[in-house]
């Protein structure tokens, strides 16, 4: 009789231990599931918070390339095109100004810079803001991308 009550006692503590873990296992399953439909419910609409992207309009190319002198007596060969919004209207914006703005950005930099991806990404990321902001006229962006025909550094 004594033997029944110690493996009594022993499994008491078990099935205790095993229940209070279910508790704990549930409980944080309900309090992350609620958890996570607050923030999805109180986060708000993420389209309200972003501009709609603009549309895409007609492509205009820049007939020849231009040579750019770069640092060290390297130069840089370069062709592109704009992509103009559809709120530019279907006439191709003046040329002109955008290879102003190539020279402006690309001469004296090292050759260092334009050979790898990350380098490149970014001086174009550079010169694409400057496009945008040369091509913005009252609130009404004329180019959104521009695209490389041509890319060659010597």
């Amino acid at each position: 009789m004594a033997d029944e009550k110690d493996t009594a006692a022993a499994e008491a503590p078990k099935k205790s231990k095993k229940m209070l873990i279910m508790i704990v296992a549930i409980a944080l399953v309900v309090l992350g599931g609620g958890g996570a439909g607050a923030f999805f419910m109180l986060r708000g609409d993420s389209a309200e918070a972003k501009e709609e992207a603009p549309v895409k309009g007609i492509v205009t190319a820049i007939d020849n390339t231009i040579t750019v002198n770069l640092a060290d007596g390297h130069y840089l060969k370069l062709g592109f095109a704009l992509q103009q919004t559809e709120e530019g209207g279907e006439e191709a914006v003046d040329i002109n100004e955008a290879l102003n703005i190539a020279i402006e950005t690309y001469t004296g930099l090292e050759v260092a810079e334009l050979e790898t991806e990350k380098g490149r990404e970014a001086v174009k990321e550079e010169f694409l803001q400057k496009l945008i902001k040369a091509y913005t006229e009252e609130d009404k962006k004329m180019v959104m991308d521009v695209y490389f025909t041509s890319f060659v550094t010597q």
